[in-house]
């Protein structure tokens, strides 16, 4: 039987000879399984499931946060831990013995090595020193960082469970090694909503590495997805060149007025879409769609770098200035996010997978980075925000203390290691001063404090005031939490 004039082919719902709702009347015939039961989830079936979620984002945070927004510094490629932060005198003495049975343990070890008849020691070529009232040791490669060992926290007793890099890093970020999870900046924007209006809460910025020889990892934007969560979520990816963002602006030949007319029309029918059919991934489409229109105006101001004073480009160094895209350039563009509400800041360096060259391309790798790093903790400090920003600089796991591959007195190169490796973090209530965990003479067990990449999660959701066991997601039946179900404790040594 036909429908009578003027109703919905379902029969239930009026509509008018608007071609909007035709397009929606045509859509619901093409209504999903997810959608149905999304659709269904209205009324009573709502009450219900805000009762579930109640009690897993409702009321963050749990207690008062010592960290209102983060800044993490990824090194992807994992630098080496006895180069930088781990001083060990005593291998000097042990140059091309073989690792001791005792201390390797029967490790499983990559590909990459695994063939090596032998596994000869390469002490670093690299001298240390203290530093600070702590009397951190600090390579020579770090110059600018041992000046403010004061104001950070060296964890040398991390480990990991992954020993290639794209388990290792997704497990860092998300933690679980196989993608397809919220990643950290995410499981924050959800959790803790944004701190401004015009720009996302959660960017993404990808630096450039200059070492014709540095050994680069790929990553891929799936390291910072929201996974399950909604899209609006995911983080934002800033380039260095062109337009900052894809797409940002106006077509040529569209004025702004007929961009926001589009965009008004375009909200209106995923108003009407989501009123027939329920999906809020329709809501998240509108939501991002007005953001990329106030984008429009806050990027390039965000971007326009000329306002910055001499003592900028000085502090930084001068890739900042004359390189866009670099580290130090990034560092400034980082802090420029975090001065107007950006939540979280992710900075991805590559390069750091020293497989071979060691000696040539770490002091490069390391001077890239040492004095925006600096630079950027002073820059906090100054303007007030270290307090209550936390910074991280880390990669995704160790190297060995052998060397892969051919050894000698002036060259080298060191295979991936994820029984300990070292990181700092700074602001944000950690504690400045402190050097967490000690491992043996080889760099290579740990034999005090272990700290391992759950422990890490937790205690970043804890500076942003989030017990990590009761903040979770329900998905597909699970209370699916960043920390997993397995044991993760608060490194409270660190905290200030």
């Amino acid at each position: 039987m036909k429908n009578p004039p003027g109703t919905h082919p379902t029969g239930n719902h009026p509509t008018g000879n608007h071609p909007i709702d035709a397009i929606a009347g045509r859509m619901a015939h093409e209504e999903t399984r997810r959608q149905f039961f999304a659709r269904g989830a209205q009324g009573i079936g709502a009450l219900a499931l805000s009762s579930l979620l109640n009690g897993q984002t409702a009321g963050l945070p749990h207690f008062a946060p010592k960290a209102k927004r983060c800044i993490y510094l990824h090194l992807v490629g994992a630098p080496p831990q006895m180069e930088t932060f781990d001083y060990k005198p005593k291998m000097k003495d042990m140059f091309d013995k073989d690792l001791p049975d005792s201390i390797r343990q029967g490790q499983r070890l990559t590909t990459m090595t695994s063939g090596q008849t032998r596994f000869p020691i390469a002490p670093s070529i690299f001298n240390f020193a203290q530093h600070g009232k702590s009397g951190a040791w600090v390579s020579e490669l770090l110059p600018y960082t041992a000046r403010m060992v004061d104001d950070i926290a060296i964890i040398r007793s991390m480990h990991t469970d992954a020993i290639n890099h794209e388990p290792a890093i997704t497990f860092f970020q998300t933690g679980f090694m196989i993608a397809g999870r919220p990643c950290i900046g995410s499981w924050l924007s959800y959790g803790l909503g944004s701190m401004n209006q015009n720009l996302p809460s959660f960017v993404v910025l990808q630096a450039k590495h200059y070492h014709p020889k540095a050994n680069v990892q790929a990553i891929s934007a799936r390291l910072w997805s929201a996974g399950f969560l909604s899209g609006k979520y995911s983080g934002v990816s800033l380039r260095s060149s062109g337009d900052p963002v894809l797409f940002i602006n106006n077509p040529d030949g569209v004025p702004t007025g007929v961009r926001r007319s589009m965009l008004d029309g375009l909200s209106e029918m995923n108003e009407l879409t989501y009123g027939k059919l329920g999906d809020p991934e329709t809501k998240t489409r509108i939501a991002q769609y007005e953001m990329a229109f106030r984008m429009q105006a806050s990027v390039p101001e965000l971007t326009d770098l000329s306002k910055e004073p001499p003592s900028t480009w000085e502090a930084y160094g001068p890739d900042a200035k004359e390189k866009p895209g670099s580290f130090a350039n990034t560092c400034v563009m980082a802090r420029r996010l975090a001065e107007r509400g950006v939540r979280f800041v992710q900075v991805y360096h590559r390069g750091w997978d020293v497989h071979g060259s060691l000696p040539e391309v770490l002091p490069a790798q390391c001077k890239e980075i040492d004095q925006p790093v600096y630079a950027l903790i002073q820059d906090l400090k100054q303007r007030g925000m270290l307090d209550d920003t936390l910074v991280i600089l880390a990669g995704e796991f160790g190297r060995t203390i052998y060397s892969q591959g051919k050894l000698t007195q002036t060259d080298y190169g060191r295979d991936h290691h994820p029984r300990c490796f070292s990181l700092w973090m700074a602001g944000g209530g950690i504690k400045g001063g402190v050097v967490h965990g000690e491992t043996d003479d080889f760099s290579y067990n740990i034999t005090r404090d272990p700290v391992h990449v759950r422990d890490f999660q937790a205690t970043i959701l804890h500076q942003f005031g989030i017990d990590h066991e009761k903040f979770s997601y329900n998905y597909q039946g699970l209370n699916v939490r960043l920390t997993g179900v397995e044991k993760a404790e608060v490194v409270k040594a660190i905290l200030s």
